[in-house]
């Protein structure tokens, strides 16, 4: 019987990244561009829009959480979508609704229609946050190193680019089409995934005889539909240390997209400023995800790196609050090593269990809880911003939230593994 650990060494792909799969290729990348642009698009032009439109701080929050409330909610709904229509068509709907969602809120007459058609969008991200990364175990299992740090490079560049060219493009001509034109970037993305299930079907092309040679030698995509891993993944300590750092590292993370730019230009910068920071914080996660994957792989206990991502947070919080204008750069550059617990979470799946069953479930259980607690970040932080008439209480909670990422970090940092503990 084949088993998943040993099923790449037997699968016979072709020996190029495009003989046979080229299609797939080019679907991956261009739908990993498109899984943040609704995200980093928005968020610079939020003031401008609540004085348009007449919304204050807390529905700025309900914007700022709307992404991880999508994420959290497709990231469970997802698998069953994949398993009743399969992954190449469920990665087109991911597009097709990120591009319909696009379009509409360019159209945007008032508060809840921006609202309405920023939850399509997202609803499409957050699909394609589940199913490409089994789309490349499943096409590219010979080179997931090579697929998968070109997919978080492609998928960095978009969440930077909106965020530095959405005032400037918005200053040009108007927001409708700042907002607008990512939708072309994800009309794009589905024409590959349009032409996959077409040459599919025709069963002696080599596209299909990749799929097919996948699908039977132990694919790792019916796992991604198959029931939850049996064991009581909620009775782990280890799985709620992941759940807390992955969750509060998201919180703090999408804070900032919602209201570094605000932060800053209360503070004298201008919003196009207040945009390029935005994408600069974005910059530095394509930097903490190509090296603190290898970094935790060689560490049997990397808390000392929790710790240290702890201390640039809390440099760029004291900085962005007491002088937010004498550095900014140096305050954003801090603010955007911190989240490097990010990717750190993302590696210590694989690291803290020992079956691909244990790996699933914890998983969904850190994605799903994490992007869940998450969700109130955003919104509270702009709540205390409006209660407060400053900046002190929203980085008090901050801090508070960094303090449960140490605790999670802890926890998910002990040399052990998912299986001992629950």
């Amino acid at each position: 019987m084949t088993t998943p650990h040993s099923a790449p060494d037997r699968r016979p792909f072709p020996a190029s990244l495009w003989s046979g799969r080229g299609l797939v290729l080019i679907g991956i990348v261009l739908s990993a561009f498109n899984l943040r642009t609704a995200v980093t698009s928005l968020t610079p032009l939020l003031d401008a829009l609540g004085q348009s439109f007449g919304f204050g701080a807390t529905m700025t929050g309900v914007f700022g959480m709307l992404p991880t409330a999508a994420f959290a909610v497709f990231g469970v709904l997802t698998p069953a979508i994949a398993h009743r229509i399969g992954l190449e068509r469920t990665a087109l709907l991911a597009m097709l609704l990120a591009a319909l969602g696009l379009l509409l809120r360019s159209a945007a007459g008032d508060t809840l229609a921006l609202l309405a058609a920023s939850a399509v969008a997202l609803a499409g991200m957050g699909i394609g946050n589940v199913v490409l990364p089994p789309l490349v175990k499943r096409y590219f299992a010979d080179r997931i190193g090579t697929v998968s740090t070109l997919y978080i490079t492609v998928l960095q560049a978009g969440t930077i680019l909106p965020a530095l060219l959405a005032v400037p493009v918005a200053a040009a001509s108007n927001w409708q089409l700042s907002l607008g034109l990512w939708s072309l970037f994800a009309a794009t993305a589905a024409v590959p995934w349009i032409a996959v299930l077409w040459v599919e079907r025709r069963k002696d092309s080599p596209l299909a005889r990749v799929h097919d040679q996948a699908v039977e030698v132990a694919d790792e995509a019916p796992e991604l539909a198959g029931p939850a891993a049996a064991g009581r993944v909620w009775r782990s300590p280890l799985a709620w240390g992941m759940a807390l750092m992955f969750g509060m590292t998201s919180l703090v993370t999408y804070s900032m997209f919602t209201w570094l730019p605000k932060l800053l230009v209360e503070a004298g910068a201008t919003p196009a400023f207040g945009g390029a920071m935005v994408g600069l914080f974005s910059m530095l996660g394509l930097l903490s995800s190509l090296t603190m994957p290898s970094l935790a792989v060689r560490m049997r206990k990397p808390f000392g790196l929790v710790l240290a991502c702890s201390v640039f947070y809390l440099m760029a919080f004291a900085g962005l609050l007491l002088a937010p204008m004498a550095a900014p750069l140096l305050w954003v550059a801090l603010l955007g090593i911190g989240p490097s617990t990010f990717p750190l979470s993302l590696t210590l799946i694989n690291l803290r269990t020992r079956t691909p069953a244990g790996s699933s479930a914890l998983s969904g259980f850190m994605q799903g809880v994490g992007y869940s607690l998450s969700c109130a970040g955003p919104l509270l932080v702009g709540w205390l911003h409006e209660l407060s008439h400053g900046w002190r209480w929203p980085f008090a909670f901050l801090l508070l939230c960094v303090a449960v990422l140490l605790i999670g970090g802890y926890l998910a940092c002990k040399p052990r593994h998912l299986e001992d503990t629950w």
